[in-house]
């Protein structure tokens, strides 16, 4: 029998079974589907490192399991909220002065931040990132994220209006 022969023959006699446990789990035919789905990718993938087939059933089970618990803990520490619920808890923008900031001493002060802001603030504001995307690249909650951006405005705010010659001190008006 062929290595797709094998898999297909996989595929047809647990994926009804397989399928029916990811909807009990998942309460929803679309993520049992993409769970069902997952769990026979992870077995296109990993299936070399079972030795014993006879135990292919349990495996494929336990791993949908896995899989779904793993996703539902994502899914809690990751909750998507409505923009509208969190709009007090954003950052709010601070005012732009009239002239343009020079990008080379904003990257200068951005370099200035401490560890912790710098990789949210350079994140956010020069490569777009989400909140939720900062947080998975950064592993941390985006409760975590927001008030390390937060920080980091402040404390680069601060550092550019110490800077001589920067429009924040320049427009701090010296009488």
């Amino acid at each position: 029998m062929s290595l797709s022969a094998g898999y297909e023959n996989l595929v047809n006699l647990h994926y009804s079974r397989l399928f029916q446990f990811a909807l009990s789990l998942t309460q929803n035919e679309s993520d049992a589907a993409d769970l069902t789905q997952q769990t026979f990718l992870v077995w296109a993938n990993k299936n070399h490192q079972l030795q014993d087939r006879s135990k292919a059933k349990t495996w494929l089970f336990t791993t949908l399991h896995l899989d779904f618990l793993t996703t539902r803990r994502r899914l809690v520490r990751f909750q998507p909220v409505a923009l509208d619920d969190v709009h007090e808890e954003l950052p709010t923008q601070p005012d732009l002065p009239d002239r343009p900031i020079d990008a080379h001493l904003v990257l200068e002060a951005l370099g200035q931040l401490d560890e912790l802001f710098r990789a949210p603030v350079a994140l956010f504001y020069l490569e777009d990132h989400s909140y939720k995307d900062i947080a998975e690249i950064l592993g941390v909650p985006i409760g975590t994220v927001k008030s390390r951006l937060s920080r980091g405005i402040a404390q680069l705010q601060q550092l550019l209006a110490a800077n001589p010659g920067s429009p924040a001190e320049e427009s701090g008006g010296h009488d």
